[in-house]
């Protein structure tokens, strides 16, 4: 059993709770799927969140989802002029069997344009582009 790093990140169309809560559960379970995670399979969890995003911590998602006992941490990303807006990532830190080129890292909605250079990105088909 090893520890690697997982990636994650998704792109919300507005800051409102109920989106937060519904992009970050949906990017969380499909980390965990992607690399067939179970809750007890993480150590601990850092959500950034771009500043335009203020309705709700993106750790009360992963909170709801069973991550009680688990280490979350919410920060702020870097605000870089030209970034993604209404984006948050993950890193999560996690036992598995999986060797470090097995591992997938999931970016949702818009942000599958963060991480074009990985060839495990995933898109979602209603995704629009955004600004």
């Amino acid at each position: 059993m090893s520890v690697r790093a997982v990636r994650g990140a998704t792109q919300l169309t507005s800051d409102t709770r109920e989106e937060m809560l519904e992009r970050v559960t949906e990017m969380v379970t499909e980390v965990m799927s992607a690399n067939r995670l179970d809750v007890e399979d993480f150590i601990s969890v850092i959500f950034t969140a771009t500043s335009d995003l203020v309705a709700e911590f993106p750790a009360y998602a992963a909170r709801r989802l069973g991550f009680g006992e688990i280490p979350l941490l919410c920060a702020r990303e870097l605000e870089i002029d030209g970034s993604m807006p209404r984006v948050v990532r993950m890193m999560a830190h996690v036992e598995t069997d999986l060797e470090r080129r097995e591992v997938t890292h999931v970016y949702l909605h818009g942000a599958a344009a963060l991480r074009s250079d990985l060839t495990k990105v995933r898109s979602l088909p209603d995704d629009q582009p955004d600004g």
